[in-house]
């Protein structure tokens, strides 16, 4: 899968910020015109392995079939890692280890589900708004909690949804999700190149038997963990 380059990897915190602050007026908000026609997505998700005083993100890609969302391929990646915890800068820790994983996949996908934030970042530029422009693919942040904004319950039917709205500005930064009724809501924000009223249905139409993540996610996530514990040094 071709990659685009954008910047290095290995730079500090405040040189993160920069290039956040940088890449975020290449993000696109508008529907890309190939989500009209989508025959596979990709779910990703990471997990850490800490050992011998390392710490090393594991990434899972899964590609399934769209909207049947049957297995097509899977790839992995394990990269050392090599920046340190900072809130809001987490693409800079994941991203390595997913892209190594894209790097080997044969089945591109027309849409990409990510667990983490996109456009709801104190800078609009999440780990989907990253990765996006990495691969120039739609992404789509499918968050298990809030990072910033604020917003109402949605009510407790499967499909409602509330805006998640700036707390300063009062602008939408994404959408408050009930993928399962009578649990926590799922926080979906645009990457790239996708609408935010886009990428709710998207995320609803890839949610499956009463799981709170949409299948991709969740498939990726039961991946990864697995692929961890497999890859742990003994």
């Amino acid at each position: 899968m071709n990659i685009q380059y954008l910047h290095q990897w290995t730079v500090t915190p405040k040189e993160a910020v920069q290039i956040q602050n940088d890449l975020r007026k290449l993000v696109i908000l508008e529907d890309d015109p190939g989500l009209v026609n989508i025959s596979k997505v990709a779910g990703v998700d990471n997990a850490y392995i800490r050992e011998r005083n390392q710490t090393y993100t594991c990434a899972a890609v899964v590609i399934l079939s769209y909207p049947s969302l049957e297995m097509v391929e899977t790839q992995y990646a394990m990269i050392r890692n090599q920046f340190p915890y900072v809130p809001g800068l987490l693409s800079f820790r994941e991203a390595p280890a997913i892209l190594a994983a894209f790097g080997e996949i044969n089945n591109e996908p027309d849409l990409i589900l990510l667990d983490g934030q996109g456009y709801a970042h104190p800078r609009r530029m999440g780990l989907a708004s990253h990765l996006g422009l990495f691969l120039d693919r739609p992404t789509i942040g499918c968050a298990k909690s809030r990072l910033i904004g604020e917003y109402q319950e949605p009510a407790q039917v499967l499909g409602e949804y509330e805006p998640l709205l700036d707390s300063s500005t009062r602008e939408q930064i994404g959408s408050v999700l009930r993928t399962r009724p009578f649990y926590k809501p799922l926080f979906v924000s645009p990457g790239h190149k996708v609408s935010i009223i886009t990428a709710t249905r998207l995320a609803m139409a890839c949610a499956r038997e009463n799981h709170f993540l949409p299948e991709p996610v969740r498939l990726a996530h039961q991946y990864v963990t697995k692929y961890a514990r497999s890859r742990r040094f003994n």
